[in-house]
């Protein structure tokens, strides 16, 4: 087995895993190291170990890879970690509209991130790094945001196309975290709440109700806020009147996401019902923040298809000619 493939593998499995980001970073930048060798110097395992980024565990990796056969490691990840969810409606998503990159707290390039949806066959991706606010998350000022556009394009050809667009912070008042010209100017807004969430349950409503009425949003992203379980812990879902805020992303051409991250499960199954009830649009997507995570979309899939929403309501499942022509007019 190609020792860099294998190596990689392993990252995106950690990463799907969520694992510590340590862990998946450490067999990338062993990748990284053998890719920058010949053949040959790849072959010579003893000089390997004394390689920089190469440490006891990925050397075990590269060793077994190297002698023709699976790593242990990659072959106990697989069967415990592979994406499971099966669904009809998981082949029919063409894209995914929210995913980070290290330009804010994610953990690889925008060039990783690329490589990974076109492996899963995505026909496109928005990338949507947070904005000034989540400091913690070092969301882009607007003049980084501007630095961050001017590569997309670099990043799209005749097969695949890469949204300009920003996971923005849904502020206490519900107004919105970055410059009006530059939300005018992205693919695709994503509007979150990340503070707050314990706010009472009228202002929140209002906030909520705001983004989602706000024509420059496109998706409402992980609406409650809730963690079930995790690494970081578990957090009550925030309170809000829930048809007040699915009407108006009914009304306005909102999607409302369905995120796929297992530790959140947002919206919740009976707010799910309430909004295929209203008549909302949805958006399945990751909220990927390393390649491997891109693959969690099985899961939001998954729990679409139980709830009983329809396709055609899902437009990460339209082409990109329409997904555009509706984020324009939305």
């Amino acid at each position: 087995m190609d020792p860099i493939e294998a190596l990689t593998e392993i990252a995106e499995l950690l990463e799907r895993d969520r694992a510590s980001r340590y862990k998946s970073k450490a067999f990338r930048a062993a990748a990284d190291s053998l890719a920058g060798l010949s053949p040959a110097e790849r072959a010579d395992v003893s000089r390997l170990r004394a390689r920089k980024g190469i440490g006891a565990s990925t050397f075990a990796v590269i060793s077994e890879a190297l002698s023709g056969r699976v790593p242990t490691y990659l072959a106990d990840l697989r069967e415990r970690v592979a994406p499971t969810e099966v669904s009809a409606l998981r082949p029919l998503l063409r894209g995914d509209l929210h995913a980070h990159s290290e330009w804010s707290d994610g953990l690889t390039s925008i060039e990783s991130m690329v490589d990974a949806a076109r492996s899963l066959g995505h026909d496109y991706l928005a990338l949507t790094d947070h904005s000034p606010r989540l400091r913690v998350a070092r969301g882009l000022s607007a003049e980084r945001l501007r630095e961050q556009l001017a590569l997309i394009p670099d990043f799209c050809d005749e097969t695949f196309t890469l949204l300009s667009g920003i996971e923005v912070d849904i502020l206490d008042d519900g107004s919105l975290d970055q410059e009006d010209d530059l939300l005018e100017s992205l693919d695709i807004v994503v509007a979150s709440a990340h503070s707050a969430l314990r706010m009472e349950q009228a202002p929140m409503t209002r906030r909520l109700v705001a983004a989602a009425s706000d024509p420059r949003v496109d998706v409402l992203g992980h609406v409650t806020g809730r963690l079930v379980s995790g690494a970081r812990g578990t957090r009550p879902p925030s309170v809000f009147d829930a048809r007040a805020v699915f009407e108006a992303c009914a009304e306005h051409g909102t999607a409302l996401e369905i995120n796929s991250r297992p530790e959140r499960e947002d919206p919740p199954d009976d707010l799910l019902a309430l909004a295929i009830e209203i008549g909302c649009l949805f958006s399945i997507d990751s909220d990927a923040h390393a390649p491997g995570q891109l693959s969690l979309l099985d899961h939001g899939a998954a729990r679409a298809e139980r709830a009983g929403v329809p396709a055609d309501r899902v437009i990460t499942t339209w082409p990109l000619e329409r997904l555009r022509e509706w984020a324009s007019t939305s």
